[in-house]
């Protein structure tokens, strides 16, 4: 039986679907950004194994990157680059995160208004 990879991708997951912001629409939008993200970069280990391959050998098939498998230091330098690929994109998230538990700074609004006000 053929895999049909256009059905499988429109799939809904068993029960209901959680919600993890308040928006569902910032979420929506949270969600197409991380599937968008996610082909960037599996695109950018397609590329490094091009970019690998050719050094190696000055040519590249289609088979050859299919059959690339990464030594293990060049595996942890592609898990390395996926981590701070993450955390640029996410860093919003994450600084959102931080002000939250550090409550004692100004925002740049707030120190734009004090210093009008000075």
């Amino acid at each position: 039986m053929a895999i049909d990879p256009l059905a499988q991708a429109g799939e809904k997951a068993r029960g209901k679907r959680p919600w993890f912001l308040d928006s569902q629409d910032g979420e929506r939008v949270l969600n197409i950004v991380m599937a968008v993200a996610q082909e960037l970069a599996v695109v950018r280990q397609r590329l490094d194994t091009v970019e690998r391959l050719l050094d190696q050998n000055g040519a590249v098939t289609r088979a050859d990157i299919e059959a690339f498998e990464p030594s293990k230091e060049e595996a942890e330098e592609r898990g390395a680059w996926t981590q701070e690929y993450l955390a640029r994109i996410l860093r919003i998230v994450q600084q959102e995160n931080e002000a939250i538990v550090r409550t004692d700074e100004v925002s740049s609004e707030q120190a734009a208004r004090d210093f009008q006000d000075a």
